[in-house]
């Protein structure tokens, strides 16, 4: 049976009374079965760390900030280019889509004291962890949508006489765009993931060395305020990115 669609007061209302329903049971039904507060904090204790603390979050989620930011772009520009250079030369995608396989194979983990010990300590092996983190999807899938186009679509261009630049713009890049976008909105996640990683392997500032310190010096309410925070600006990214996808697809 078909289900009906939600109204879109209720696709608005609904996640918001399942977020404030586990808001209310994380509040007063943990401390009544005796989690302790030094492993999870109440709500109200972590906001307590943004009144308390406003000024050192901000101060750490600036370096945060940026180093996602940088990483998100230079990450999928460089699979953007790459899967552009790969749908016009078969060639080099047989010899160096493996190689490229081969590398997003390595856990970020184990690839990123590589990367500190290349770049120094620093912003840039930030920002080289968070594009490295986002470029493989982004590839994959650009490579997929540029390929889209069926055959028929490809002879009615070259019926037309189209260039190989026309049938890029015209028929390629439009195909590929849903596919970028649903690649991006990830990358929007994982670019602050390589970021917050980058800052736990070596690193004073931001969100992932505030997130180190809390959990040594047992400030359990300001570790999951960092995290808050790290999620907040995963959002944030995201709903950019689709703000975006939404001016640019109209098809």
């Amino acid at each position: 049976m078909r289900r009906t669609p939600l109204s879109p007061q209720m696709t608005i209302a609904l996640p918001v009374l399942g977020a404030a329903s586990i808001l209310i049971a994380w509040q007063y039904l943990l401390p009544l079965i005796g989690v302790p507060a030094y492993i999870v904090p109440t709500p109200t204790a972590i906001f307590g760390v943004f009144q308390r603390s406003f000024a050192l979050l901000i101060d750490n989620l600036r370096p945060t900030l940026i180093e996602a930011l940088a990483g998100f772009i230079i990450g999928n520009l460089a699979a953007v280019l790459l899967a552009v250079l790969f749908v016009h030369s078969r060639i080099l995608q047989a010899a160096y889509f493996p190689v490229v396989l081969f590398f997003n194979t390595i856990p970020i983990l184990a690839l990123s004291p590589i990367i500190i010990l290349i770049f120094g300590i620093g912003m840039t092996p930030k920002i080289v962890i968070a594009a490295v983190i986002c470029f493989f999807p982004t590839l994959v899938n650009m490579i997929r949508g540029l390929d889209s186009a069926s055959d028929n679509e490809h002879e009615l261009f070259r019926v037309l006489s189209a260039t190989r630049s026309e049938i890029f713009w015209g028929l390629r890049l439009p195909r590929a765009l849903p596919m970028l976008f649903s690649s991006l909105r990830i990358a929007s996640a994982t670019a602050v993931i390589g970021a917050i990683v980058g800052e736990w392997i070596g690193s004073d500032k931001g969100l992932g060395a505030l997130i180190i310190q809390a959990t040594f010096n047992y400030q359990s309410d300001r570790l999951y305020a960092a995290i808050v925070l790290s999620s907040s600006l995963s959002i944030a990214l995201f709903c950019i990115v689709v703000l975006i996808e939404r001016r640019v697809i109209r098809y």
